[in-house]
């Protein structure tokens, strides 16, 4: 733990610095695929440092991660084999047990599950890498990788360009639980759409077809 936090007290330390935006960038990216410190308090910093740049910072933040995101994916796809063993040991978030659920999840909702991963405080990394263990179509995976980073990273940004200094201890204090009850929400929302496009017992029986000879009778 103590390494975490000198970890985020280094990253910190970048937000009133020239660097800041290639600082976030990197952050953005690295995250993504190895990295344990997220990139939202440095985007928070820097956002609240200058309110009229937030969506920009946010705009590279989202791109960044999203390449990062495509790391992940190589690295699923064609070195997991011989990095496994550094992820496991090293990378918090990795573990053999948690690997083998997530493999049980993709067979059905891969594109969710990146999503998820993508928008919540669940380790993305986990996903962008799992994404190209276990194949996951890759148009797939960038679309819900974009969609995803870009609505977390837009929404921090678009609440402190609207609200300032005083929505950063809301953020701080209850942002992961916002970001899960939309995901419920919007998960809720494709339920209800499919419910209401296919409701039970709306499909039209198949009424027999009368032969000739019995409608002259």
């Amino acid at each position: 733990m103590r390494f975490l936090r000198r970890l985020y007290d280094m990253v910190m330390r970048c937000a009133p610095s020239p660097y800041a935006l290639a600082a976030l960038s990197l952050l953005s990216f690295a995250e993504s695929s190895f990295f344990p410190i997220p990139p939202d308090p440095l985007l928070i910093a820097m956002a609240l440092a200058k309110p009229r740049r937030a969506l920009w910072y946010a705009a590279w933040c989202s791109a960044a991660s999203v390449l990062g995101g495509i790391l992940g994916y190589v690295i699923g796809a064609f070195l997991w084999n011989a990095t496994k063993d550094f992820f496991f040991a090293y990378v918090p978030g990795f573990t053999p047990q948690g690997f083998q659920s997530v493999e049980a999840l993709y067979k059905e909702y891969g594109f969710w599950c990146v999503f998820t991963a993508g928008f919540t405080p669940i380790p993305y990394k986990i996903f962008t890498i799992a994404s190209g263990v276990f194949s996951m179509a890759f148009v797939p995976f960038i679309i819900s990788s974009a969609v995803s980073r870009s609505a977390r990273f837009f929404l921090v940004a678009g609440l402190i360009r609207i609200f300032g200094e005083k929505i950063r201890n809301f953020i701080d204090k209850y942002f992961n639980i916002l970001t899960i009850a939309f995901l419920v929400l919007l998960i809720g929302f494709f339920a209800l759409f499919g419910l209401l496009k296919h409701p039970e017992g709306s499909e039209e029986k198949e009424t027999p077809k009368q032969s000739i000879s019995e409608v002259s009778e």
